[in-house]
């Protein structure tokens, strides 16, 4: 299948990254991302270097620690020229033992070629990433 560069922006946040998360799929996550790169919770200033120790304990841990999750609603602002994108969008996380929490949140996703670089979180609630 052949993207361009709008598309596969689009493609590589909701039908690889936020899938693989909603479907706990820990692989699918971290081949997103370059081995140097990082996850920064802007909102509670949490931050996770590197794909395969801080960006994969974090994942680790979001998937262990939660029942159900979902992404959707998304809406889109994609930079072809600086290869980025900021992605608007509701979540919905049924925590082990809790009520279901939701969420509207926004990611900004900087790519070095077709991988992520740096990845911004800002969350509506409590953070989640920690």
């Amino acid at each position: 299948m052949s993207f361009g560069r709008y598309e596969y922006l689009i493609d590589i946040v909701t039908k690889r990254y936020f899938d693989g998360v909603d479907n706990k799929n820990l692989d699918q996550v971290l081949d997103c991302f370059h081995e140097d790169s990082f996850i920064h919770e802007v909102t509670s200033n949490t931050r996770h270097n590197g794909r395969d120790n801080g960006i994969r304990k974090m994942f680790v841990r979001l998937m262990s620690d939660n029942g159900r999750i979902w992404h959707g609603n998304f809406v889109h602002t994609a930079d072809t020229d600086s290869n980025a994108i900021c992605s608007q969008f509701s979540v919905e996380i049924q925590p082990n033992g809790m009520e279901e929490l939701r969420y509207e949140n926004c990611n900004r996703f900087y790519l070095d070629g077709d991988k992520f670089r740096e990845v911004y979180v800002y969350m509506s609630g409590d953070n989640l990433l920690k």
